[in-house]
């Protein structure tokens, strides 16, 4: 696939309407558009991440990730049923690329200890990146979700959904590692306990 960018802006787009893969005009605010732009926001979220002082070698994984995102992107940004980009060149996430994700995912929750609570973002400044890039990651499935159920079952490739659920479990999953490997222990939720205090001497 060629990219060739002379210009940033176009004009085109300064009355509310942009195109799609397909060259398709819709409102921005269109559920393909929405959803495609909040993959967009995970991946410039993880640029940040990666400046937040990772354990050795999650910068270089992350980048794959950030690529991959970019293919999730490629694929929202084109109706199934438009005849453009189909074929085998279409952008697709593989399901190869979920069961990358799967093995880090158990690699590096394996050496962590076992939760007695729900955790609370906090710890190290990595931790709360990758909780901001979770909850960023689950709102981008949301859309997709919501996409499918305005368009269809074909509206996207089979494997965005799952990718993007089991994403959001890996960061989780490295929010907690990158405070293990800081030697800083998980923040957790005391239900009902914020502040110590009696909460009914209101």
């Amino acid at each position: 696939m060629g990219i060739h960018l002379t210009r940033i802006y176009t004009r085109q787009g300064d009355h509310g309407d942009t195109r799609l893969g397909d060259m398709t005009v819709v409102r921005k605010h269109h559920l393909r558009v929405c959803a495609f732009g909040e993959v967009d926001e995970v991946n410039a979220i993880l640029g940040v991440v990666r400046l937040s002082g990772l354990p050795g070698g999650w910068d270089e994984r992350l980048g794959r990730v950030q690529n991959d995102l970019f293919d999730v992107g490629a694929d929202l940004c084109v109706p199934t049923d438009s005849g453009a980009g189909s074929g085998p060149s279409r952008l697709r996430v593989s399901a190869d690329r979920i069961a990358w994700l799967e093995e880090w995912c158990d690699q590096v929750n394996g050496g962590l200890e076992p939760l007695t609570s729900f955790v609370l973002p906090g710890g190290t400044s990595a931790a709360v990146h990758l909780h901001v890039a979770r909850t960023a990651c689950r709102r981008a499935e949301r859309a997709v979700v919501a996409l499918i159920d305005g368009e269809g079952p074909d509206a996207v490739g089979g494997t965005v959904i799952a990718y993007l659920n089991r994403l959001s479990d890996l960061f989780f999953i490295l929010a907690r590692g990158a405070n293990a490997a800081a030697g800083c222990p998980d923040v957790l939720w005391v239900p009902g306990g914020a502040g110590g205090g009696d909460r009914s001497e209101t």
